[in-house]
This record gives structure tokens, sequence and C-alpha cells, in this order.
């Protein structure tokens, strides 16, 4: 299994504000991940004027504005994310953004973006998943709120438009935010992986960290994971997210689960052939044995330490007599 990727999401969690989004970079690159992604959107390209929140937007923003006045609020400019996409690269962390709509899936192209992060609210847009497929990008499909079916026509479009044969990553995602337990169903990433043959992943809304370090250790190749720098702020998503302590906390986790998932062949380590000595067991006597007398399961027992015959093999000598005179607890020599 390659590195895990784990992707910081700030998404919209700087309110707006580009000095707030650089604050952001830092933050994680300093947690240790792997790329920390946007969401960039035209706001009237994107929405109606008069849809409504939902239920986690209006918890954390209230219900005194439309959706349409929310993001637009928290949007930002084509040369914000411009300055933040040299920044990152300076900062030698991966810039991403899921965009929303046409227009901004052209500028990230143009910008020069590598991994295309399609949304779960886009996977039924075909005019988007065509535009993307046509550049044969990295693709991670995020597949929030669908069925297999409809996994299987996104992936249909993106095959079929691609020139060469893309590479696509399935994020398995609940979008409910936050989602609980009950509903994470981490067992769909064994799913997806053996319906599509593709890589999978894990685009994480629950609270706390404990699902994507199960993820990790179920075969997840990439990790998203809300941040935020304060979970007081106003905005739909700081209460679901990690602060940047809590992102360091789970970067560490997935980097030792990584570890200590090894190569899968089971051999004893160097240390433990070294511990056998100790803690394996030896044949020896368990009373005084004579020269001439024959061995039995009265006479022989396993007691450590384990650098003598193995007990597995007191069938070999149950019955022989005894070459010589052996004390109680001293093990047997052939």
């Amino acid at each position: 299994m390659g590195k895990i990727m784990i992707i910081a999401e700030a998404g919209i969690n700087h309110n707006g504000d580009i000095g707030t989004a650089f604050k952001m970079v830092d933050a994680a690159r300093e947690a240790g991940a792997d790329a920390v992604k946007f969401q960039i959107y035209k706001t009237k390209d994107m929405i109606v004027r008069t849809a409504k929140k939902a239920k986690y937007q209006r918890s954390g923003t209230g219900d005194s504005e439309s959706q349409y006045d929310m993001l637009k609020k928290y949007a930002l400019k084509k040369k914000d994310f411009a300055a933040l996409y040299d920044y990152c690269r300076d900062e030698d962390i991966i810039f991403m953004a899921s965009a929303f709509d046409l227009d901004s899936i052209e500028f990230l192209h143009e910008l020069g973006v590598d991994i295309c992060k399609i949304p779960s609210g886009e996977i039924t847009n075909y005019f988007y998943l065509k535009k993307i497929a046509s550049w044969n990008k990295k693709i991670l499909l995020s597949t929030g709120m669908s069925a297999m079916r409809e996994i299987k026509d996104a992936l249909t479009v993106l095959e079929t438009e691609s020139k060469n044969e893309p590479d696509i990553t399935l994020l398995h995602c609940v979008s409910v935010y936050p989602v609980p337990m009950e509903a994470v169903n981490l067992k769909v990433l064994y799913t997806l992986k053996e319906a599509f043959h593709k890589k999978v992943g894990l685009s994480d809304h629950s609270l706390g960290m404990e699902t994507a370090i199960a993820a990790a250790a179920l075969g997840a190749s990439v990790i998203e994971k809300h941040f935020t720098l304060d979970k007081k702020m106003e905005g739909p998503d700081h209460g679901m997210s990690l602060d940047k302590k809590e992102l360091g906390d789970l970067v560490r986790a997935v980097r030792n689960v990584e570890t200590a998932m090894g190569n899968g062949e089971k051999i004893p380590t160097k240390e433990e052939l070294e511990n056998c000595r100790y803690v394996r067991k030896s044949l020896v006597a368990l009373k005084n044995i004579k020269k001439g007398e024959v061995f039995t399961v009265d006479n022989l027992g396993a007691k450590r330490p384990g650098d003598g015959i193995s007990p597995m093999k007191i069938k070999e000598l149950l019955g022989k007599r005894a070459n010589r005179d052996f004390k109680e607890d001293e093990m047997i020599k052939e």
C-alpha cells in the first residue's frame, strides 16, 4: 500500500478572508497534511438566489440570509486562489480546490492544478464530468448521496470522455454534516473497491478522528477531513471541523497506522526470534529420571526457557529410554 494522501479540507472555513486562507495553508502544512483544499465557485453560476440553506448551514450561520447570500459572502476571488496556489507551491504543500461550476473548473485547469476533486453534488453533472475527463488529470470522485448506479454512470462518462485510462479514486462520503457514527458505513470502502476496481478513500464528515483512522486501516488511499483555525467562528462547517492540533494528531495517527500495516508477510521479526528463548518452552524433566527409564507424559513437561527441545517433539521421545540421568527441571537433551 502506498502512502495515504491526507487532504486538509479548508473549504470555506476562511470565511471569505484571504489572510485567514493563508493561515490555513500554514496550519495544514505544519500539521503534516499532504494537501490543503479549498472550494471555488461563482455564486451566480452555482445557485439560484432564492435557494434555502440546508439544516447544517442554518445551525452555523442562522436563517437570516439565503444560501446564495451566505456563499457569496464566503467566496474568494480568482486572484486569491492564484495567490494561494503560488503560496502552496512555495511552501511545498499541494494546492487543491473543489469547483462548483464550469468556469471555476476551467480556471483551475489554467492555473495548473494536477488533481481534480469532484464534489458529491456534481456526480450527476454530465457537462462537468465531461470537461474534467478531457484533461486526463488525476481525479478524486466523491460519492456522497449516490447510489451505486449513479457512481457507475459517472465513471462511464469519465472513462468514455478521457483520451487515456483515467486515474480515478472513489471517495466514500456521507453528505450529512456531521454524519453520525451509525451512518458512516466504512465497509462501503470494500464495496466500492470490489464493484469498480478503483482505488478508494474517505471524505470524512464525522466528528473526531476515529473514522478516518479506521479508514486508513481498511485500505483508504486518500483521507479528506475538514479543519478550521477556530471552531467557534461563524460559518456552516467550523463546528464539525478539526482544529490545527487535532489535524496534526490525525496525521500522526494515520502515519502510525500506515507503518503498523506492514507488508502482510507473517514471519517473526529479529526481536521476536531473540525473545523465543525467554518466552517459549522446552521439554524438561518433571521429576528425577534415571538413565534407562522410559520417557512418559508423567515425567516430561514443558517449561521455559525455549532454547531446548520443542514440546512439539514430545511424541518422538515418548517410549524411548533416557540416555543418562536427568534432574527435576533439567532440560532434556537427546
